[in-house]
């Protein structure tokens, strides 16, 4: 409907204007030039005034979409968030009992091939 208004507005600057033109042309009054020439300014202004306010509408209710969305975007997020909490803790136990049993493996490893050398070393010294 704004849209509607807009063109009815825009349509009827044009045809004050092309008719005043052709009025102008005609008739060479100064008053009728005058009055031409404010019929056409008058629409002008009635146009400007159409579109600004139609812009400040449209921007008015972007703005709130806008809104609307990051608020259901962020109602979302933590739906997730809370829905893949317990998942998200079962990968951090995991995680934290493989770390713990390498390290443990390491360690043992670490003691054998100490053990390893420390007896080759000490098997190596000459008897007295």
């Amino acid at each position: 409907m704004k849209a509607n208004l807009l063109a009815a507005a825009v349509m009827a600057a044009v045809g004050l204007t092309a008719g005043g033109l052709l009025c102008a042309q005609e008739i060479q009054s100064s008053g009728v030039k005058e009055t031409v020439k404010e019929d056409a300014r008058t629409a002008g202004h009635a146009v400007a005034d159409a579109s600004r306010k139609v812009g400040h509408e449209i921007a008015d209710t972007s703005k709130k979409v806008g809104h609307e969305v990051a608020d259901t975007s962020r109602k979302v997020g933590h739906e997730i968030a809370e829905k893949t909490a317990p998942a998200r803790e079962t990968v951090k136990e995991d995680s934290k009992k493989a770390g713990k049993a390498i390290a443990h493996g390491a360690k043992a490893v670490g003691e054998k091939a100490k053990d390893a050398v420390t007896s080759k070393s000490g098997d190596s010294k000459p008897d007295k």
